[in-house]
């Protein structure tokens, strides 16, 4: 259950695809389910972690994570955690950046303000909340969740502000694993592919 230098690792999964995801919308806090293919790809992350045991599985409480997490096989176990939800869009829900960047020219989520939605501060404080409760797990812990908020909460396992989370692109149904090198907080495997 422990890597091999006996530090407890942090194992991402991003949830499958939605229709949104597809066209590149903001999806926060809307509640859509998985299309069919994001249903096979998380059957093919239960495949990809063959039953690997976890001291602690949590889950966003939204229906396309907390749905990867059951095609997975480890809805048994999981808890939901509130803090893992994705950022809120706010008034930018459901729009893509280009439509977005329409109206403010130059805007990215990562730097510019998200009127009636979280600041990408309120979102890391969330994500932080997650670090420290994994690490009273006692051993290694899997999470569910959405791209933007596991971008932001790898920024902060490493000690960079959480706008570094946009130098970590993220797949829809991704296995990522956040780990340690001796005492150093590191990225141990990013963004696999589960069907590879």
């Amino acid at each position: 259950m422990y890597s091999n230098n006996s530090h407890p690792e942090i194992w991402l999964i991003r949830h499958g695809e939605t229709e949104w995801s597809l066209s590149g919308q903001h999806t926060g806090r809307t509640d859509i389910p998985l299309t069919a293919a994001g249903e096979r790809q998380a059957a093919e992350i239960g495949r990809y972690l063959a039953g690997r045991p976890f001291a602690l599985v949590l889950t966003s409480p939204l229906r396309r994570a907390y749905e990867t997490c059951r095609l997975a096989g480890y809805s048994g176990v999981a808890q939901i955690d509130p803090n893992l939800c994705e950022w809120d869009y706010g008034a930018y829900e459901g729009r893509t950046g280009v439509q977005i960047q329409e109206s403010v020219p130059g805007w990215t989520i990562w730097t510019s303000p998200v009127p009636q939605g979280e600041t990408i501060e309120q979102v890391a404080a969330r994500a932080s909340r997650v670090i420290e409760r994994a690490a009273k797990a006692g051993g290694d812990v899997a999470l569910f969740a959405h791209g933007h908020l596991l971008r932001i909460l790898t920024a902060c396992w490493l000690g960079l502000p959480p706008d570094a989370g946009r130098f970590f692109a993220l797949g829809t149904a991704s296995v990522s694993v956040l780990g340690y090198e001796r005492e150093t907080r590191v990225i141990a495997r990013w963004n696999i592919a589960a069907q590879t």
